[in-house]
């Protein structure tokens, strides 16, 4: 006999990600999506020019501006924004088709992106903040990289402030002190979004087979 949940049709999971720049997301991403068959990378549409080995519908969907700024006018983007000169944004027709397929997607994107996807896609959310153990911490793993200036450094330390006074607007928060830790706690939390009563497109038919039969 087969399992009922193997059988249950269910609805994707928009799973978020946001954090000020050295707080660890990407490497929790990363982690995330190694042991996730059913979780995969949100694909951005973009302006600006592909980079030495991206390809177009796999990294990003590179389009023009004229194109970027039809999509955006037609309401085909569930978030947008102006990075240095180029635009990014979420196309709303391939997240619809995973997320009706029961395929979950997770969004790396930071606290004005997170706000934009809530106005659009409000059932389908679950926001999480990823903190730094401290301020401290924070400013080593920056330093640490070896890639930045001090004045750099600087900037994104400004950065991380305005980025962490937004925590409260999420629904999860983890503190990044121990990785393996921090991602059993991102695990635990996509998983018990899976089993969301409304995300379960099937129970009600269940239930009502069960009911009959007792």
């Amino acid at each position: 006999m087969s399992s009922p949940e193997k059988n249950m049709k269910r609805r994707g999971v928009m799973l978020i990600l946001s954090s000020p720049s050295g707080a660890g997301k990407s490497t929790l991403a990363e982690g995330l999506l190694k042991g996730e068959t059913e979780l995969s990378m949100s694909v951005s549409v973009t302006t600006r020019q592909p980079r030495e080995g991206e390809r177009h519908g796999v990294d990003y969907y590179f389009v023009d501006k004229d194109e970027f700024l039809r999509m955006q006018k037609a309401g085909e983007l569930l978030e947008w924004a102006e990075v240095f000169g180029n635009f990014y944004g979420t196309p709303h027709e391939p997240v619809e088709r995973a997320l009706a397929s029961g395929q979950d997607i997770l969004f790396d994107v930071d606290w004005q992106g997170a706000a934009q996807l809530l106005k659009n896609c409000t059932d389908d959310l679950c926001r999480v903040f990823i903190l730094p153990p401290s301020a401290e911490a924070l400013e080593q793993r920056l330093k640490g990289r070896g890639k930045d200036k001090p004045e750099v450094v600087a900037h994104r330390m400004a950065q991380a402030s305005r980025e962490i006074s937004h925590w409260n607007e999420y629904d999860h928060v983890i503190i990044n002190d121990d990785l393996e830790l921090a991602l059993s706690q991102l695990r635990a939390i996509l998983s018990a979004e899976r089993t969301r009563r409304e995300r379960n497109l099937s129970l009600p038919l269940f239930v009502n087979e069960l009911l009959s039969r007792l």
